[in-house]
C-alpha cells in the first residue's frame, strides 16, 4: 500500500488532485485508515495510469469517469471523436511549424491568425498562476479550471469565429473573458442557481410574446417594443459580464443563418420564428 504522498511523488499528480479524484468518485483509495489517511494498492495505481492516459488525450474528467465506470458507454465513438480533435491540433501545429520554417528561410509570410489562440491560452495560463487561491475557492480545485480550458481547446475554431463576430477581434474577446473570469471568481455567477429557472421562464415568455407578432412587419412599434423588452431583460441577466459590442448583431445572425439555431428555435416557437426574431433584432438595432 502507498500513501497519497507516496503516490504523488511517484506519479507527479498533486495530492490535491488525488483528493479531488476521490471526492468526485473517479479514483477512490483502496483503503482509508482510522486516522483518515488514503492508501492505494497496485490496482488503484493501474487505474490512475489509465486516468492519466485519458487526460493526455484531452478527455475531461467527466468523460473519463463515464468511460471507466459505464460498461454501456460507447468507448469507440469517444475515441474516434478525440482522435478527430487531436488531428485538428496536429494540423494546427503542422501549420505553425511550416510557418516557422518559412520564417527561418527569411520569407515574409507572417500569419497572425495562426498565433491568435496561443495568446488566448497564454493569458488563461497566466490567470491560473496568479489566481490559484481564488480559482480553488470558487471552483473547488484547479482540475476544474484545467477541464474548462481543455473544453475551450476542443472548440477553438468556433471560439475564434465567434470572437471575431461578437467582439471584433480575438484580442477583444480575450480581454473581456479575462475580466469576466476575474469577476466570477470574486463575486460568483451573475445569476444564482436558484434564479435560473425563473429567469429562463421569463426569457421564454418574452420570446413567445415576440414570436406571436410574426404577422406584423419587423419595424412595427409593437414588434420593436417586444424586441426591446427581450434585449433589456437578457442584458440585465448578463449583469456586469462583458458580452461584446456586437453581441446582439451576432445573435441576429445566428437566428437568421445558423441551421442548428434555426431548427431549435422553430421547433420551440413555430415555423419561421427564428428568422423573424433575427429580422426583428436587426430592425431594432437599425441594421
Amino acid at each position: 500500500m502507498m500513501t497519497v504522498k507516496q503516490v504523488s511523488l511517484l506519479t507527479g499528480v498533486s495530492i490535491r488532485s488525488l483528493q479531488f479524484y476521490d471526492e468526485i468518485g473517479l479514483l477512490k483509495p483502496t483503503q482509508t485508515t482510522a486516522a483518515g489517511y488514503r492508501l492505494y494498492d497496485d490496482a488503484a495505481l493501474e487505474k490512475l495510469q489509465q486516468i492519466l492516459f485519458f487526460k493526455e488525450l484531452d478527455f475531461t474528467l467527466k468523460e473519463i469517469k463515464t468511460i471507466m465506470s459505464d460498461p454501456a458507454f460507447d468507448k469507440a465513438a469517444a475515441f474516434a471523436k478525440q482522435r478527430e480533435l487531436l488531428e485538428l491540433k496536429r494540423d494546427r501545429l503542422s501549420a505553425m511549424l511550416g510557418l516557422l520554417d518559412k520564417l527561418i528561410k527569411g520569407e515574409d509570410c507572417m500569419d497572425f491568425k495562426t498565433f491568435d489562440m496561443r495568446e488566448y491560452y497564454r493569458i488563461l495560463d497566466d490567470f491560473k498562476r496568479t489566481h490559484t487561491e481564488a480559482i480553488t475557492t470558487r471552483l473547488g480545485s484547479m482540475e476544474r479550471f484545467d477541464e474548462m480550458v481543455r473544453e475551450l481547446q476542443g472548440n477553438e475554431n468556433e471560439i475564434a469565429e465567434m470572437a471575431e463576430k461578437q467582439f471584433g477581434s480575438l484580442s477583444g474577446y480575450t480581454n473581456a473573458m479575462e475580466k469576466n473570469l476575474a469577476a466570477f471568481l470574486e463575486n460568483g455567477p451573475s445569476v444564482s442557481p436558484a434564479d435560473v429557472e425563473g429567469l429562463s421562464r421569463k426569457t421564454d415568455e418574452l420570446t413567445q410574446r415576440l414570436t406571436a407578432l410574426q404577422d406584423r412587419d419587423e419595424n412595427a412599434a409593437e414588434v420593436r417594443s417586444a424586441v426591446g423588452e427581450l434585449i433589456e431583460f437578457v442584458n440585465a441577466c448578463n449583469g456586469d459580464m462583458e458580452m461584446g459590442e456586437n453581441y446582439w448583431p451576432f445573435m441576429a445572425e445566428l437566428y437568421l443563418s445558423n441551421p442548428a439555431f434555426i431548427q431549435a428555435t422553430d421547433q420551440k416557437y413555430g415555423a419561421g420564428a427564428s428568422r423573424f426574431i433575427g429580422r426583428a433584432i436587426r430592425a431594432y438595432l437599425g441594421g
